[in-house]
């Protein structure tokens, strides 16, 4: 999807200068590395940072699924940092309990230096984004709408999924809390209609499962299946490893 309408083919023939790096070759051709999966020359496992000569055969294979992701110790998924461009799937991935940074109003160096502090994946759909070279993990979000763009995410890392334990607002921890404690913040009409309460740490902000709870809970069942079967993908793939 990366590669220009005119080198769409299976095979592509580059002129090699002696000098350009593997990883150079691929993204003069539109891929960024991070979209760029494992590369054999002959059949031999390279890294990007190696010289092809003139006449190498290299392949490139695309990212897999999942994709590993490097946790900290503690951590049972990765962290998230989305661009201007992606809110509502930032919304979306804290519904299921996933940490999503955002703002709408850092620019691109600023991206990459929280992704590269906090050690979160940068999601984006600029591929001049993803080819900076100080970025430590970036990924590109396929998909124009968010439902599209988060069967990609799921698809793509599998991650552990905790609903409902974050503020879709802020991306803060929520903390249950008595109805009591809460009631000044709320209308009559909630007040005798729902008893459950979260709060959120950092921002206050308070949640019930009201009016649009059926909806979340399909968005919720539906992710929670959609990473099981990437798992069990993955899982399929690893046994046919074992046995050859």
């Amino acid at each position: 999807m990366f590669l220009p309408a005119t080198r769409r083919e299976t095979v592509n023939r580059v002129p090699c200068d002696g000098t350009s790096t593997l990883g150079h070759v691929v993204e003069s051709l539109g891929v960024p590395l991070p979209e760029a999966g494992p590369m054999t020359i002959g059949g031999a496992r390279v890294e990007p940072s190696t010289r092809p000569h003139a006449g190498d055969e290299v392949r490139v294979e695309a990212v897999p699924r999942p994709q590993p992701v490097p946790l900290e110790p503690g951590q049972d998924a990765p962290r998230f940092l989305l661009d201007v461009h992606l809110g509502t799937l930032a919304r979306r991935m804290r519904l299921l309990g996933l940490d999503a940074a955002y703002h709408n109003d850092m620019d691109d160096p600023a991206l990459v230096v929280q992704a590269n502090a906090e050690h979160r994946v940068l999601l984006t759909q600029d591929r001049g984004l993803l080819r900076r070279r100080a970025l430590w993990f970036g990924a590109y979000v396929r998909g124009s709408r968010p439902d599209d763009q988060l069967r990609d995410l799921l698809d793509r890392f599998a991650p552990v999924l905790h609903p409902w334990t974050r503020c879709t607002a802020c991306n803060g921890e929520l903390v249950p809390v008595d109805k009591d404690e809460v009631e000044g913040a709320l209308e009559a009409g909630t007040r005798r209609s729902y008893d459950v309460y979260g709060r959120c740490a950092d921002c206050g902000q308070v949640y019930w499962r009201g009016a649009h709870g059926d909806h979340l809970e399909e968005i919720v069942r539906e992710s929670m299946r959609l990473v099981e079967v990437a798992r069990g993908r993955s899982g399929s793939r690893a046994a046919v490893t074992e046995r050859g």
